[in-house]
Parts: structure tokens; sequence; C-alpha cells
């Protein structure tokens, strides 16, 4: 498992579906939606998992900002580690 001091400031994002990987980089965000409304991760949030519908993006208000369009799925984070599945 990689430290949090491996990447200081920054998330490791994983989006997968059923066909295959959607995006794998490093992101200063993420956003998306959940039964209870829009959230954000920023880098050192808490170990979170959640079910995801909507979308995500990922370094929303940047000019990095990529924006996936989703039906739904399921998002976890432990150790600044993002792993997103969607399509389920």
């Amino acid at each position: 498992m990689k430290k949090i001091e491996d990447k200081p400031g920054k998330l490791i994002v994983k989006i997968r579906s059923k066909t295959g990987q959607l995006y794998s980089g490093d992101a200063f965000s993420v956003t998306s939606r959940n039964e209870s409304g829009v959230f954000d991760i920023l880098p050192y949030h808490v170990n979170f998992i959640s079910l995801i519908f909507d979308f995500v993006i990922v370094d929303k208000d940047t000019p990095n900002e990529k924006k996936f369009d989703i039906e739904k799925g399921i998002l976890y984070m432990i150790d600044n580690n993002i792993n997103i599945y969607v399509g389920l």
C-alpha cells in the first residue's frame, strides 16, 4: 500500500467501467453526487465509500477538468486512493 507521503497534496484516481478503464491519474479533487447531494473529495479526506450517480468530475473548475456522465456507480477512497466503478 502506498503511503500518503508518496504523493503529497494529490489523489490517485482510477475510474473503471465494465468495458475498461476510463481514467487513471493524479487529481486535486473529485466531485460527484450521492443520495445526500453533491460532494467533493480533497486530499487527506477520511476513508469514504458511497454509491454515486449522475456524474464524476476530476479536478473541477481547473484547466484539467474531466467530467464523466454516469448512470450509477460506487466510489471508495482509502489513503488518498480513489477507485470508482461505474455502470454497475
